[in-house]
C-alpha cells in the first residue's frame, strides 16, 4: 500500500520560503560588491606623480541604477614636509567625485553614490581612481620623487 506525506501546513510553508527569499537576498547583496584593480606596483599605491595617474580600475557593465564608492586617502611626509594631493574618479571620461588629500598625513574618507542612468545603453563602463601629487616634497619620498599620496576604494557596490 502506497504511503503519502502529507503536507505541512501554511504557516510552516510560509516560514521556509521567506528563509528561502531571505538567503537569497543576503546572496545578491553579495555578488553586488564591484572589485577594483591596482594598475601598477606601488599599492596601496602611492602616487608621487604631478599629472592625474590611474590608481585603480574596474570595468562594470551598466545595468543598475547607481554605484556606492567609499575611498580611503592619505599624504606623506618626507623629513618635515608633508604632501598633499588630489584624487578624482571617471565613470569613462566623466569626473564624476573628486576631493583633496591634505598635507597632514592623516586619513581622509570619502564617500558618494554615482549615478549610472546616463551610462546604462552602454555595453561596458571603465570606472577609475585617479590621484596626483600637488605640495610637497619634490625630492626622497618612498619613490625618490618627493612625497606621495595614496588613494584606495574602501568599498564598491552596485546598487
Amino acid at each position: 500500500m502506497p504511503q503519502y506525506a502529507s503536507n505541512p501546513d501554511f504557516l510552516q510553508r510560509l516560514a521556509v520560503l521567506e528563509q528561502q527569499v531571505a538567503q537569497l537576498r543576503r546572496t545578491g547583496w553579495e555578488r553586488d560588491e564591484l572589485p577594483f584593480y591596482p594598475t601598477n606596483l606601488q599599492t596601496m599605491p602611492y602616487q608621487s606623480f604631478t599629472v592625474f595617474t590611474t590608481a585603480w580600475e574596474t570595468i562594470l557593465a551598466p545595468r543598475t541604477g547607481s554605484l556606492s564608492l567609499g575611498l580611503v586617502a592619505i599624504g606623506d611626509v618626507v623629513g618635515t614636509t608633508n604632501t598633499g594631493g588630489e584624487w578624482q574618479v571617471l565613470l569613462g571620461t566623466d569626473v564624476v567625485m573628486n576631493g583633496a588629500v591634505l598635507p597632514t598625513n592623516s586619513y581622509q574618507f570619502a564617500a558618494a553614490t554615482l549615478d549610472l542612468t546616463p551610462y546604462r545603453a552602454l555595453p561596458e563602463l571603465k570606472v577609475l581612481i585617479q590621484a596626483r601629487r600637488t605640495s610637497g616634497a619634490t625630492t626622497g619620498g618612498k619613490f625618490s620623487a618627493g612625497g606621495s599620496i595614496a588613494v584606495s576604494p574602501r568599498y564598491a557596490r552596485l546598487l
